[in-house]
């Protein structure tokens, strides 16, 4: 079967470039969009809560755009490979700027969030396709490439994200933080539509949408990943709304398995966990999203409480492995074109968990460029895992397969960050408590960190607790490197370009 990549071709070469060139740089802009929404959204929280109230649901800010992200995520990825990359990035695109819009018009903080699902059942759509269609413009070996550059732009997003909120939080208002994206989208959405492409694919019979499926599957991930985010926060993980959520989504897998065996056309086709590559690939793709909320989550209070940090300071002592993850992924094409992706891989999150188990070795209280240090290994580490197996799966389907396996990567990477999320929350509340008794918990600890009345013995607290945060994220790194080695085979079945 040949390669049906998108057509960006000219009456010279010269044109084709221009055009590639030009579809590229709406990609980068649309994952920008993704990439810095929540991070600037969370630093402007204390001006929306008091301009529109609801301290005690803000949460939903984030979670809310979380679960519509995640859950669309395979659905896109089925409707991509059925009717093609361009038009599934041109509604998700449109559908997140109307969400952007209404955001910015919101009167309370309900219709914020609201708008903020909205905006994510775009958002599934950006972060996929424009995940799938990197694979399909480039050929194998120049791949490394644009995923280089994609990486690159969640790392600028990651730091630049909190000050850009912070400042037209300060300086305008918090609304400008949603309208915003509306020039930036608006230009990604001209590029695409002007230079993107695609054949036109032979098809035997009139596509077919298992819109029963999407139902199901967006169902059943939308209540059992707001069980994970609510439970042991809203309420308790024993109490009758967690037993309900979990026992609804447990019924909704079944119901999932049984729509999805029987239709024409799944949302979650059979041969993704058929198939070794795949499986092992979503699963220690999981375990990453699992073992990347240790820093992300629990390091600024870490450096705040710990190492007495100001909050900039803190977040530089975080910020720092976004700068070496997009360089370690962009050199990794040198590692695995020799040793393979599945070693390539397995060297990274070999050294990644080394790396987490020297955490709780530091000495306390300690300096700050300590953490940091260790945070710039693991970003290179984490480089070296993640896109080899990106590539990988994406070289070992076919133009037709392509953006589902992707979205499935993806879908299993969110959900293991939701999970994680959950898990770590449970342990740091839980070392906490057995430090500092009833008091002894996270939002306490993020009280006492604002009024400067953080005590000495709340400090040696933290820092067990995060120690014990770390400790779980080397066991969800082993647990990545194992799967890595007894399920997925040595050579990855790549495709010969065409």
């Amino acid at each position: 079967m040949g390669s049906t990549r998108p057509a960006i071709r000219g009456t010279a070469q010269r044109t084709g470039t221009d055009r590639r060139g030009a579809v590229v740089a709406a990609l980068m802009l649309s994952m920008a969009l993704a990439a810095l929404d929540s991070t600037v959204v969370s630093t402007a929280v204390p001006q929306i809560v008091g301009d529109l109230g609801g301290f005690s649901v803000f949460s939903w800010l984030f979670s809310g755009y979380l679960l519509a992200v995640t859950v669309t995520l395979p659905v896109y990825g089925k409707l991509s490979d059925t009717f093609g990359r361009k038009p599934v990035l041109v509604v998700g695109a449109s559908v997140f700027l109307l969400g952007s819009l209404l955001c910015a018009l919101a009167w309370n903080m309900w219709a914020l969030i609201a708008f903020r699902i909205v905006q994510g059942l775009g958002g599934g759509a950006l972060q996929g396709t424009v995940q799938t269609l990197a694979a399909d413009l480039y050929p194998l070996k120049e791949r490394p490439k644009i995923q280089a550059k994609l990486s690159t732009v969640w790392a600028v997003s990651a730091v630049a994200g909190p000050a850009v909120g912070g400042v037209l939080a300060a300086y305008a208002d918090w609304r400008w933080i949603f309208l915003v994206n509306l020039p930036i989208g608006g230009l990604a959405l001209w590029l695409i539509v002007r230079h993107l492409h695609e054949p036109q694919r032979k098809t035997d019979a009139r596509a077919r949408v298992d819109w029963a499926g999407a139902l199901v599957v967006f169902a059943c991930g939308g209540v059992l990943l707001t069980a994970l985010v609510q439970g042991g926060v809203a309420w308790a993980w024993l109490s009758p709304p967690s037993i309900a959520l979990l026992g609804t989504g447990l019924a909704l897998v079944v119901l999932v398995f049984f729509v999805e065996r029987r239709a024409a056309e799944p949302v979650i086709p059979g041969w993704v966990w058929r198939r070794r590559t795949i499986a092992a690939v979503n699963l220690a793709l999981g375990a990453l999203g699992l073992l990347m909320v240790a820093p992300a989550v629990f390091l600024p209070t870490y450096a705040q409480s710990v190492l007495g940090l100001g909050p900039v300071a803190a977040g530089f002592v975080l910020s720092v492995w976004t700068l070496s993850w997009p360089v370690s992924a962009a050199l990794s094409q040198h590692v695995y074109r020799r040793i393979g992706f599945r070693n390539t891989a397995m060297l990274g999150i070999g050294t990644a968990t080394l790396i987490l188990l020297a955490f709780p070795l530091l000495p306390y209280p300690g300096e700050a460029w300590q953490p940091a240090l260790l945070m710039l290994l693991l970003g290179a580490a984490l480089g070296l895992f993640q896109l080899p197996l990106i590539v990988g799966v994406q070289s070992t389907v076919g133009w037709d397969e392509r953006g589902t396996a992707t979205a499935s990567v993806l879908f299993c990477r969110q959900t293991g960050q939701t999970l994680g999320a959950s898990v770590f929350g449970a342990v740091a509340n839980g070392v906490l408590a057995g430090r500092l008794g009833d008091a002894g918990d996270l939002d306490a600890v993020a009280h006492g960190l604002g009024t400067g009345a953080a005590s000495e013995t709340t400090r040696r607290a933290v820092a067990d607790a995060v120690h014990a945060v770390y400790l779980g994220a080397a066991c969800a790194a082993a647990l990545a490197f194992l799967v890595l080695l007894v399920l997925a085979p040595r050579r990855f079945p790549v495709l010969k370009d065409h």
